[in-house]
């Protein structure tokens, strides 16, 4: 079940070598800082100003890993996602809390640019096989191409499972393409570990479903 377990997944010389130099000035560091502090301290309107800074940086690093990692395509979300975190944010002047509520913010990014990027490859494609999503793994993300259907309708299952759970949804996209663990999970959400065990437990059966649903449908469409 776990086929990637065994692969070498991101190395951290693909994180480490962008020179600080090249980043943002000190100041706008602090600022950068604030305006996270601001958000999770709940001042709706520093989100508005982080958002872009935020999205602009990990989607850089995100595009220059998926040109890189062809032969390898396993991505882990947590080195990626930390990566940004260090290069934007003091984090000598941000509690914990504040951390979980800036890799929040990375999730519902990271899973837009992955989406986007898939949808932008299948569109070029017809027919061809199918990867499959290891629910069962959250810190590696497979960006194969034979994987991108699969993401797409783990995706569009996400936004299903919304309407009727928002927090489930929650749960894992916060887990799956943030890479938070249980413990930083839930003190985003502001509920128990043991609330997040069980959400991602049920969430990932009925989203497992929902795509092996998606595959049969797709395959009987390819027959006919």
């Amino acid at each position: 079940m776990r086929e990637i377990g065994a692969k070498t997944v991101t190395r951290a010389k693909y994180f480490s070598s962008y020179p600080v130099a090249n980043m943002r000035a000190d100041d706008q560091t602090a600022d950068t800082t604030q305006l996270l502090l601001a958000w999770a301290d709940g001042d709706a309107a520093a989100l508005d100003a982080l958002a872009p800074r935020i999205y602009k940086e990990l989607h850089r690093l995100a595009v220059i890993f998926m040109n890189r990692e062809r032969e390898e395509p396993l991505l882990q979300a947590t080195a990626l996602v930390h990566e940004v975190y260090l290069k934007l944010i003091d984090v000598q002047n941000v509690a914990l809390e504040g951390k979980a509520h800036f890799y929040a913010i990375c999730a519902q990014m990271m899973r837009r640019i992955l989406v986007d990027a898939a949808r932008k490859r299948a569109a070029s494609k017809h027919g061809g096989s199918m990867g499959r999503i290891h629910l069962d793994d959250v810190a590696h993300l497979n960006l194969s191409q034979e994987n991108d259907r699969q993401l797409i309708a783990l995706n569009d299952a996400l936004d299903e499972l919304a309407k009727g759970d928002p927090r489930k949804a929650r749960v894992v996209e916060l887990r799956y393409f943030g890479g938070l663990n249980v413990q930083d999970t839930a003190a985003m959400l502001k509920v128990s570990a043991e609330t997040v065990t069980r959400d991602w437990r049920l969430a990932r059966g009925w989203l497992l479903l929902q795509i092996r649903g998606a595959d049969t449908s797709n395959a009987s469409g390819l027959g006919s």
